[in-house]
């Protein structure tokens, strides 16, 4: 026996077909093609064995339909993933040394420039974190820092030319 979604929903089942055709990612396509069929008559496990997923995948997309409408069908919750070691208050204060002084005036050698190498060192004095050099190139690029090769400038032999 089919499963039925009340009709005093918002969306027909031609809104949820142009909905379909709009949306650009697949897994929220699948999530509106999933309610669409089911408000068309198919059983759940129909559309669970005709779009490829279980069929407490499409109980579930209806269930959010029907509480939530379509902002709760195409929301998901972020997973959470692993802390970073270095904080957003500590990248802050990292970026701001980046940008406003140079590693020779920290006294990491005569090397005008930023390297993984001097990051370690400041991220491990200043912070007490130890972080390998890949970990620290990744954070960089989050920051929107980018590699560049360092440049000098030759003495000029000549200062007229």
């Amino acid at each position: 026996m089919p499963y039925k979604i009340q009709k005093s929903q918002p969306f027909t089942i031609s809104d949820l077909r142009k909905l379909e055709k709009k949306e650009k990612q697949t897994s929220r396509q699948r999530r509106i093609t999933a309610v669409r069929m089911v408000m068309e008559g198919y059983t759940m496990v129909d559309v669970a064995a005709i779009l490829g997923m279980h069929r407490q995948s499409v109980a579930s997309y209806i269930k959010k339909f029907k509480e939530h409408a379509l902002e709760g069908l195409l929301t998901r919750k972020q997973i959470p993933g692993k802390k970073p070691y270095v904080t957003k208050l500590q990248q802050g204060e990292l970026k701001q040394l980046i940008l406003n002084t140079t590693s020779a005036e920290l006294h990491f050698g005569q090397e005008a420039f930023w390297n993984t190498r001097n990051i370690q060192y400041v991220i491990k004095e200043k912070f007490a974190i130890c972080m390998s050099r890949e970990g620290i190139r990744k954070m960089l690029h989050r920051m929107n820092f980018s590699y560049t090769n360092a440049t000098y400038v030759l003495k000029k032999a000549n200062k007229e030319k």
